[in-house]
């Protein structure tokens, strides 16, 4: 394997396992009494709130609602598809 494919292999895996982080989070936003600095909660809450915290300084709650992890999973879902996809540019370097 090259230094390119190694990369596109580990960007993808953490890009995704992002995402899934994300949707878990779009998830516990439904269970507003879970705990989120409990096991097995902050496992999530962790990685994810780093990344919540300025984009819900630009973007209000829409009726209640935060839309944060929301945007959140586009965004890595396109950085995902940019650079690993079928196109993407670790895949063409490769």
């Amino acid at each position: 394997m090259t230094a390119t494919e190694i990369a596109g292999w580990v960007c993808g895996l953490g890009l995704g396992l992002m995402t899934l982080l994300f949707l878990f989070r779009i998830v516990l936003t439904w269970y507003p009494q879970a705990e989120l600095h409990k096991f097995p909660f902050n496992l999530v809450y962790w990685p994810t709130e780093p990344f919540l915290i300025p984009v819900r300084r630009v973007v209000p709650p829409i009726g209640g609602v935060d839309i944060s992890p929301i945007i959140w999973v586009g965004i890595v879902t396109l950085l995902r598809e940019l650079l690993v996809g079928q196109q993407g540019i670790l895949r063409m370097l490769a």
